[in-house]
């Protein structure tokens, strides 16, 4: 997998073997000698993943990580520090900064290689959420990166898997402080408890009595209910080869045992962090996706939704053979609402009367907004009839029961007309069928309102 590499360190030979070793692995790569010209190179989006010396003069790379994870067009970028310090607390000061991992000098080929790919790898899921995402700033959203950027990564749902019941009871107690914690000591158990909790990470023991920790690491990452869970492998130092193979396999960070508490809680908060930044950039797309098809005033589906509906109904085969009726509905006199009681007052009956609507039609039908105070009902499987029983209960519904307004304080009667049209053997298109509703509901208009006329066959 190919990817930006932006090597950061203020000493040219150090620069210039990572350069050299990167390259050859097919990797482009960018270069800066400070901290300034790192940021100006992370703002302008010319790199995917950073490697950072530590001791630098001026801005050293704690102080470049913490910009970069605090800004929100760069908290997304994976940040490797790469030191010759290798105390805890240095680690620590790393992670607490945002770090994505250490490497320490002098670095290994095989560690510098698989942990780059790995980082790439999990970059490239949420680089097309992050794109889709800021569309959803057009719906009113505000910027999604700075919220997904203000996550803390605590009082999360963490799963550990560890057989051995003294290194389990340590874990909980270091992660208990911060998160919730459930331990599993059956590792036959462990992935369908996976798949039925809602963890936001898992911890896992590649030395399980029985049962290779590596094939369970692999099974969470492939599993749909658990595939966007964060897995941590827990590892003696000896397992070497295999923590390079898990994270080939998309295992997304490591702890060696004996475990340093402090960067136990700290890695897991950054797993955590990355894992509801994805989910917030999801649940943003998701959103906008479904405001750009629903009527925001009413909740029903919009124009737009109710084109792609119907000419999916005339255009596919299977659904042209199939009998479809259409209501068009549309509130007698409502510029009179709008005029005596104020807009306000308007939108609150065509909320009401959306609802109303709604609770008269099945989980099949499409109900939406037409234009102003006009909606349309597309009432797949049923012929005239049993459209116009549907828009008579409807009416009656409306008639009956009056529109609370100003927030309950009053209300009005509404009555509404009702054009219904079924589809016939020489429609063409969707056109065909609003043409003979909307003459229906003309038809009811001039004969006096508050009724449901068919239109003829």
């Amino acid at each position: 997998m190919s990817a930006r590499v932006l090597v950061v360190d203020d000493l040219f030979p150090n620069l210039k073997l990572l350069e050299t070793k990167l390259t050859l692995e097919y990797f482009d790569v960018v270069t800066a000698m400070n901290g300034p010209d790192a940021l100006a190179v992370c703002e302008k989006g010319l790199c995917d993943i950073v490697l950072l010396d530590v001791m630098m003069p001026g801005m050293d790379g704690f102080e470049v990580c913490r910009r970069i994870k605090g800004t929100p067009t760069t908290a997304h970028l994976p940040v490797v520090m790469v030191t010759a310090l290798d105390q805890p607390s240095d680690r620590l000061r790393g992670l607490d900064a945002g770090a994505d991992d250490f490497l320490t000098k002098p670095i290994d080929d095989v560690a510098l290689l698989a942990r780059v790919r790995s980082l790439v790898r999990l970059k490239a899921i949420t680089d097309e959420l992050r794109g889709r995402a800021m569309a959803s700033r057009d719906y009113g959203f505000g910027d999604p990166l700075a919220a997904a950027a203000a996550e803390t990564g605590l009082d999360a749902s963490i799963l550990v898997v560890e057989d051995r019941r003294s290194s389990a009871d340590r874990l909980a107690t270091a992660l208990g402080q911060y998160h919730r914690v459930t331990i599993e000591t059956d590792p036959h158990k462990a992935v369908a408890r996976a798949s039925e909790g809602e963890y936001d990470a898992a911890i896992v023991s590649l030395d399980l009595d029985g049962v290779d920790g590596l094939r369970l690491c692999s099974q969470l990452r492939s599993l749909d209910r658990t595939r966007n869970m964060p897995v941590v492998m827990l590892a003696d130092p000896g397992d070497r080869a295999r923590i390079m193979r898990g994270l080939d396999l998309g295992v997304h960070d490591y702890l060696m045992r004996p475990i340093d508490r402090n960067e136990l809680v700290a890695r897991v908060r950054t797993q955590v962090r990355r894992k509801r930044f994805a989910h917030s950039l999801r649940e943003s797309v998701q959103a906008s996706m479904e405001l750009a098809v629903t009527d925001g005033l009413t909740g029903l589906h919009n124009r737009r939704y109710l084109d792609s509906h119907l000419a999916g109904v005339f255009a596919e085969p299977a659904l042209r053979g199939r009998p479809v009726s259409l209501l068009l509905l549309d509130i007698d006199r409502f510029k009179s609402i709008n005029d005596r009681f104020g807009h306000d007052a308007g939108d609150e009956v065509l909320r009401d009367f959306a609802d109303r609507i709604r609770a008269h039609t099945r989980g099949i039908d499409v109900v939406a907004r037409f234009g102003g105070e006009e909606i349309v009902v597309v009432v797949p499987d049923t012929g005239l009839d049993g459209a116009r029983q549907v828009a008579e209960r409807i009416r009656e519904r409306v008639e009956t029961v009056p529109f609370a307004i100003h927030r309950g304080t009053r209300s009005v009667d509404v009555t509404v007309s009702i054009g219904v049209a079924t589809r016939q053997p020489g429609d063409t298109s969707a056109l065909d069928l609003l043409k003979r509703a909307d003459t229906a509901l003309y038809r009811a208009k001039e004969d006096g309102r508050n009724r449901v006329v068919a239109a003829a066959a």
